[in-house]
């Protein structure tokens, strides 16, 4: 078996975590019990790529129990858990491409050894598989049945190549499921990135500026959860809607020229380009702390950064501290890339349990289906949206009511008025 980690001794506790991941996963645990029994995936070829941590190895387990053949490798440089690798490779038989700190052609080189088994679906954290496919390694698209995407950021970009009527296949934006993004984006990002920012700095939150980047759902989470620390939170918004939807929720919403004159902490959950620029870093108070929890760092214009600073020094693990040529300082957590990941270890696991059953059913769902389809991206059918949310209710042992036969006539009629 192939593959690339960075410390095989590390196995042993990496066991632990992927248990201990496990025993709060309880949905992906009976889509495991279900694959171990009726093999839907046997003969499949998957290649996976995404953040390697412990949750992400209860996915690849839950595949390989389901009869497919799996390689996995990282969806960010950063984002790696090395023990966790080690262990899918020594304890589980699963082929893993990923080391924490990689640089980007090893990023690169790992994408492609992924790629090597020659897959009939990928998934993606990012769809960065997916343009491979679309570009370099085009003469493996026809055996292609289909792909499925994490995240925002990947679905932005899949879109893009569909509405140009250049995507080869189909794929599934698990991103955006309900039980997904209502639950994964928001009180997994939410709780995750002020983890991570925590532990890059340990500085308080009460009492601070927090400008949040983006009201989408990881948007709302940081901004609830920063608040709910004692934050004074502010919203940046290029939408209108989601801007008055922040005022409505008693946040304050600015320009990011204004909001970069008063914060202290500030992170980016926009899924785009340059969105903290030079001008504003120019403008920020002395010391300010700038993260960022989009998928991709170049929310954050490093390079502007870069060009107006005179210095940079590591201050500590996981914090670089820019000298801007004025002599104030700029603090750039986890090198710009998604700090809930860089300096922490992610979601927990009770919210990526509802995630990644979408990403094995999805992957059911396309072996069954994905002949039919067209190359479009499609959202995870309802019924698995729903079936995933009564597992896990189940789980928390809550119970929920049931329409009765006379309101099931009543909602299908237009008899009845006032």
């Amino acid at each position: 078996m192939d593959f690339h980690v960075k410390d095989m001794g590390l196995s042993a506790m990496g066991k632990k975590r992927i248990e201990w991941a496990e025993s709060d996963m309880p949905v992906l645990r009976k889509v495991k019990e279900n694959f171990a029994k009726k093999k839907p995936l046997k003969g499949t070829k998957l290649a996976a790529c995404l953040h390697v941590t412990t949750e992400t190895a209860n996915l690849m387990i839950t595949l390989k129990a389901g009869g497919a053949d799996i390689v996995l490798c990282a969806s960010n440089p950063l984002s790696t858990q090395d023990d966790v690798a080690a262990s899918l490779v020594k304890d589980y038989g699963i082929p893993t491409f990923a080391i924490k700190g990689e640089d980007n052609k090893t990023y690169y080189k790992h994408l492609n050894a992924a790629l090597d088994m020659k897959p009939n679906i990928t998934m993606d954290d990012g769809a960065d598989l997916v343009s491979l496919l679309h570009t370099d390694r085009k003469e493996l698209v026809s055996g292609v049945l289909g792909s499925t995407e994490e995240t925002t950021t990947g679905v932005i970009r899949l879109k893009s190549l569909a509405a140009n009527k250049i995507l080869k296949f189909p794929v599934i934006a698990v991103n955006d499921a309900q039980t997904k993004h209502f639950f994964d984006n928001r009180y997994g990002t939410g709780q995750s990135t002020l983890d991570g920012i925590l532990r890059a700095t340990n500085r308080l939150f009460a009492g601070s500026a927090f400008v949040v980047c983006g009201y989408g759902w990881c948007g709302k989470g940081v901004a609830m959860r920063a608040k709910g620390m004692g934050a004074n939170v502010i919203v940046t918004e290029i939408d209108p809607l989601k801007a008055l939807e922040a005022v409505m929720d008693g946040f304050r919403v600015m320009p990011i020229a204004d909001a970069a004159r008063i914060g202290d902490f500030f992170c980016t959950v926009t899924g785009n380009l340059n969105v903290i620029r030079k001008e504003h870093f120019l403008k920020m108070k002395d010391g300010a702390l700038v993260s960022n929890s989009g998928h991709f760092n170049v929310e954050l214009d490093l390079v502007g950064l870069k060009a107006a600073s005179k210095g940079k020094r590591v201050v500590r693990e996981f914090v670089e501290e820019y000298t801007l040529k004025s002599g104030k300082t700029v603090c750039v957590l986890g090198e710009g890339r998604l700090i809930n990941l860089a300096s922490a270890e992610g979601h927990p696991a009770s919210v990526m349990d509802m995630s990644f059953a979408n990403q094995a059913l999805a992957a059911d769902f396309l072996v069954k289906k994905g002949k039919s389809l067209t190359n479009q991206v499609y959202t995870v059918p309802a019924e698995i949206d729903k079936e995933i949310a009564r597992l896990k209710l189940a789980a928390l042992g809550m119970k929920i009511d049931v329409l009765t036969p006379e309101q099931k006539k009543y909602l299908a009629s237009w008899e009845m008025g006032t």
